[in-house]
């Protein structure tokens, strides 16, 4: 049973919505950013970027400090308001090749702790220390957790009636998207919305497991430091945007390796020849068709590597998945790669536009061989999951990718 609640969002006004969202921070190029916070007042980077002015170096308390400061100015200007009522909020976002709509809402930090939200990747330890003092210091989230759900009709009927309706935000941004949102503060439309959660067992995060472990550890200290704790308090929750699992977008992450752990490239090929049936495809830019079937790009040349059946055994949802694959076959045996996460040997590219790059990086010389594969499921997602196993880091790269800043949860 998933609990969902509706919230007070904290939202920019309907002329300033556009100004005011951004994509998340990390996603802007040094240039972008600095063309944003010169040209733009009422962007939301500027909270985020409150000392950019001064190139000074502060502490991450000092800065936390000051994207308070900067997100209190921003609302004693009214750039920021909030709701009066609790809501939930139907988002959509049109982009060039896909369409996603789902809702913002409040969701139960205690259902991740009980299993109800599940993950599909580790966190870094040091990253949810980080954020968990950011979130207690800044009091505030403006970049929801992506959460996925089975398709559910209560659901998208209410969607369905509330976008025929003028919606309180659209507006278009550079990179050709399109952004509507609609506020749902009908009583009945949001218990509606809350029983129908009720009714779906598991919810899955897709992407902002750093966000959601990080408000999860904070909840639990806020708790034991509150004599007066109800369960109510909105430190219990944390805000997402939970979108049904056949509107998400899963790409692939290609895989670049500096060298050939101290082989030539024949010894290399001749170990691969154990696992897999190799196919030379020359200069045609391969990709792979079908699962158990990779792409290399090595010494000029495009292979395709068909897994030998004989010689690789399938024990669990996890041993099935073609990243993993790769990495108990090639990876760690051949290449000596044990880390994924942290080797200086691998790097990873998120491919969503077609299979050059695997020739184009390696061609540079500063890669010696690079892997492609298909993207997994949403399918081995959920089973790998369901399994109580977690991916490897970089199996999935996850659209839609949400705006800062629409709505905020203050806790």
């Amino acid at each position: 049973m998933a609990i969902v609640k509706p919230f007070k969002a904290v939202r920019p006004s309907r002329d300033k919505a556009a100004l005011v969202s951004s994509k998340s921070y990390e996603a802007y190029t040094p240039a972008e950013l600095g063309a944003k916070l010169n040209f733009n007042p009422f962007s939301f980077l500027h909270i985020l970027n409150p000392d950019y002015k001064y190139h000074q170096e502060v502490s991450s308390e000092q800065r936390f400090q000051l994207v308070q400061k900067k997100y209190n100015e921003f609302k004693s200007s009214n750039y920021f308001s909030k709701d009066d009522n609790p809501a939930f909020y139907i988002y959509q976002n049109n982009t060039p090749t896909n369409s996603y709509c789902g809702i913002v809402s409040a969701t139960s930090a205690e259902d991740y702790h009980n299993n109800v939200i599940k993950k599909h990747e580790d966190t870094l330890q040091k990253r949810e220390v980080l954020f968990e003092k950011y979130l207690k210091k800044t009091g505030f989230n403006a970049e929801p957790v992506l959460l996925t759900y089975p398709e559910n009709k209560v659901i998208e009927d209410i969607i369905k009636k509330h976008k025929k309706e003028r919606p309180e935000y659209e507006f278009a941004t550079t990179d050709k998207n399109t952004h509507f949102l609609w506020v749902v503060n009908d009583k009945e439309e949001i218990r509606q919305i809350t029983e129908a959660f009720k009714s779906i067992s598991t919810l899955y995060i897709a992407d902002g497991h750093h966000r959601t472990t990080s408000s999860c550890l904070l909840a639990k200290k806020l708790a034991a430091e509150n004599k007066n704790h109800t369960g109510n308090e909105a430190y219990n929750y944390f805000m997402s945007y939970l979108l049904p699992d056949n509107q998400l977008a899963i790409y692939e992450f290609n895989r670049f390796i500096r060298d050939l752990n101290g082989l030539s490239s024949k010894e290399f090929l001749d170990e691969l020849a154990k696992v897999f049936k190799i196919q030379k495809k020359h200069q045609e830019i391969f990709k792979p068709s079908e699962k158990n079937q990779f792409s290399m790009y090595l010494d000029g040349e495009f292979y395709a590597l068909n897994l030998k059946k004989s010689a690789y055994k399938i024990t669990d949802a996890l041993s099935s998945l073609d990243a993993q694959i790769l990495f108990t076959t090639v990876l760690n045996p051949i290449l000596g790669i044990k880390d994924i996460r942290n080797d200086s040997k691998i790097v990873y590219s998120q491919n969503k536009t077609g299979s050059l790059e695997l020739k184009t990086k390696v061609d540079t010389g500063e890669f010696k061989v690079s892997f492609g594969m298909l993207p997994a499921t949403i399918h081995e997602l959920k089973n790998i999951v369901d399994a109580g196993l977690l991916m490897p880091p970089k199996t999935t790269f996850i659209e839609p990718k949400l705006r800062s800043a629409l709505t905020i949860y203050e806790l």
